[in-house]
């Protein structure tokens, strides 16, 4: 954890358990921290801030101005996406990595702003040479924690009698203080003790309840060796809707699409595969070439390599289609767009 040494009481001399902060120390080493907490002096900091964000932008400028000048640089660059605002990103990955904590907080004191500039109006202009901000600590009661590991996920959970925590399909013979989890299949369980197992439609994680630490270490080796695991889920959202794969293989792919009510996508080309939708739910509006056709449930579409294409929902319902796609490359990136109201590339 990070702690937060506490000061004065704030207000002076009031009883409200608020408190001026002396110091920030981010995860200190245990020798120190063991210190911190036996004198009675220290909080542990949860990391919940709350500021005018013309105080924090001013706060960032005295600090780290790099930071600062990075986001405002990709904040210039935003664009819309659909119901999203995006950075630029460029810009935005040329922002040094560093947290609130280090960046900023640990460089704050407890000395209150002197001759403090009403700094009041929403839309004041933030003054780099401003005094430093009034910093206080609120402590508070509460069954807080930051479920950093599956672990920790087990160590809040309800138990059963043998120390088990299961759910959704899990049988389990001779199972002890273990957390199991099942989101699309059967676990079977069988005379094991402090494991944690973790089943999606992604992947499968078995690991040692003392090892879940280390799950960082195997996303290390999943992005190493270029797997898509480590960044894609199943179901990947788009701004008209989302996509999930149901199965893959040699020159095929199948997804299940779901497009929101009046959302289209681009109109585009793929120059390695072919595409042919199947509408199990809802009515689908397909461009195919110079051909516009309405589909309703179990119609489908046949799009040749090649071809310029674009599927749309014109209804009030959500659109349900089945894609079955074939060719030599099946990558995300075999993509040719032509119109786009999201404006992608």
């Amino acid at each position: 954890y990070g702690y937060i040494r506490k000061g004065a009481r704030y207000p002076a001399g009031a009883g409200a358990a608020a408190f001026r902060i002396a110091e920030f120390v981010e995860k200190p080493q245990l020798p120190r921290a063991k210190k911190m907490l036996a004198d009675g002096q220290c909080l542990w900091n949860s990391g919940i801030f709350m500021m005018r964000a013309s105080v924090w932008l001013r706060e960032l400028r005295r600090y780290r101005p790099d930071i600062a000048a990075q986001c405002q640089q990709a904040h210039a660059g935003l664009t819309q996406d659909g119901d999203f605002c995006r950075p630029n990103p460029h810009a935005f990955a040329q922002c040094p990595a560093e947290s609130i904590d280090y960046a900023v907080m640990e460089r704050m004191t407890d000395s209150p702003p002197e001759n403090a500039a009403a700094d009041d109006e929403d839309d004041a202009a933030p003054d780099e040479n401003a005094p430093a901000a009034d910093c206080v600590a609120l402590p508070v009661e509460l069954g807080w924690t930051d479920l950093g590991a599956w672990s920790a996920l087990w160590d809040v959970s309800e138990r059963d009698k043998r120390g088990n925590v299961l759910r959704g399909d899990v049988y389990a013979e001779a199972m002890s203080d273990s957390l199991i989890i099942s989101r699309h299949r059967l676990i079977a369980a069988v005379g094991l003790k402090d494991v944690i197992l973790i089943e999606t439609a992604d992947a499968v994680l078995a690991a040692h309840k003392d090892h879940t630490q280390e799950v960082k270490d195997l996303v290390d080796r999943l992005r190493s060796a270029n797997r898509p695991e480590h960044s894609h889920h199943r179901r990947v959202n788009r701004p008209w809707g989302a996509y999930e794969t149901i199965d893959t293989g040699d020159r095929f792919q199948v997804k299940r699409l779901t497009i929101r009510p009046g959302e289209a996508l681009s109109l585009q080309m793929h120059h390695h595969r072919a595409e042919h939708w199947v509408v199990v739910k809802g009515t689908a509006r397909v461009t195919r070439g110079e051909e516009q056709m309405l589909l309703s449930e179990n119609q489908s579409a046949y799009i040749p390599v090649a071809t310029k294409h674009r599927l749309e929902n014109p209804g009030s319902l959500p659109l349900e289609v089945i894609e079955v796609q074939t060719g030599g490359y099946l990558q995300e990136d075999d993509i040719i767009r032509y119109q786009d109201r999201y404006n992608r590339d």
